[in-house]
């Protein structure tokens, strides 16, 4: 079973995906791979969703398929019924760790307070989603808590673009940052599909500290 913190090595970017069309899902998912980007997170805020990662798993064999916005087990067994290999929670409860180890789907887990890093800790998660990142305040909460969560590392997802990303992925304690810039809204609705290859390849350059 794959380990969540094996996805550091696939670069340092994870795209936060919102996919509206099932005719897109397979063209801006090859996009991304090949521009670099194989790890993708394909959320579940759509109705469409996990028709997408179905579609996805069978057409796209160079991606390594997530789901995020699993909120409870029914979402759990649903996104690995569709394929996924990993998971991605908004926040943490136990019940959302537990499901997933059941199942055996890899979760990544949403923190935001040093509350819910220590439950997810107690549950054995030591690599964590920092969301919403930038309203969770962004770098300076990421250093916080870098002092007593010592052997934390982070994915800190929301509000991060190509900008941003370098000084997020200069902390120490910060693997990967998740980001939805590389999926933009106009480039998807023009089926540029070039223009999301670029994005990945400018995603997959980026430097870690």
């Amino acid at each position: 079973m794959l380990n969540t913190l094996d996805l550091v090595a696939h670069g340092p970017v994870i795209p936060v995906i919102v996919i509206h069309r099932l005719e897109d899902a397979v063209p801006m998912a090859q996009a991304l791979v090949d521009g670099g980007v194989k790890v993708l997170e394909v959320t579940l805020r759509t109705p469409i969703a996990l028709q997408c990662m179905e579609a996805i798993a069978k057409a796209v064999p160079g991606a390594i398929l997530g789901a995020g916005t699993v909120r409870n087990r029914a979402d759990a067994q649903a996104a690995k019924d569709a394929g996924c290999v990993f998971a991605v929670s908004p926040g943490y409860t136990s019940e959302v760790g537990r499901a997933c180890r059941d199942i055996g789907l890899p979760l990544l887990p949403g923190t935001a307070t040093g509350s819910e890093v220590m439950q997810a800790n107690a549950d054995g998660y030591l690599f964590l989603k920092f969301f919403p990142a930038m309203q969770a305040g962004g770098i300076p909460m990421l250093k916080a808590l870098a002092g007593p969560f010592t052997d934390v590392v982070f994915c800190p997802t929301g509000g991060i673009t190509l900008e941003t990303a370098p000084q997020f992925l200069a902390l120490p304690n910060v693997k990967v940052c998740g980001g939805s810039w590389l999926t933009p809204t106009d480039a998807v609705a023009a089926k540029d599909w070039g223009r999301i290859t670029l994005l990945a390849k400018e995603a997959s350059a980026l430097k870690r500290g």
